[in-house]
């Protein structure tokens, strides 16, 4: 028991501190990294997979909350039918959903 309390006690000369602090600052990024930033990146990644193959008649979500059916694509932009004979043109970065299956 003495051994063990002998390795978590501080050094009386405060060396070796630097590295242990060290050591805890990459477990923090490492718990980052694998709770917040790597899921992330992969519901990005899926959500670019699926308005790049978007096509006509996919109901699809936008980041303001508006739902429709997607009338016609162009290169950066699509026209959205909200409502019978309401449309609305945005771009496609707008778009956190796409369900092709309406």
């Amino acid at each position: 028991m003495d051994t063990l309390l002998f390795f978590f006690a501080a050094d009386p000369e405060g060396g070796g501190g630097g590295f242990t602090s060290l050591i805890f600052l990459a477990a923090i990024f490492l718990v980052f990294y694998l709770f917040i930033i790597r899921p992330q990146s992969k519901k990005q990644k899926e959500i670019q997979k699926k308005v790049s193959e978007m096509k006509k008649g996919d109901k699809v979500v936008t980041s303001g909350g508006v739902v429709g059916i997607v009338s016609s694509i162009e290169d950066d932009s699509i026209m959205m039918e909200i409502d019978k004979d309401v449309k609305i043109k945005l771009l496609k970065n707008a778009i956190v959903d796409v369900n092709p299956q309406k």
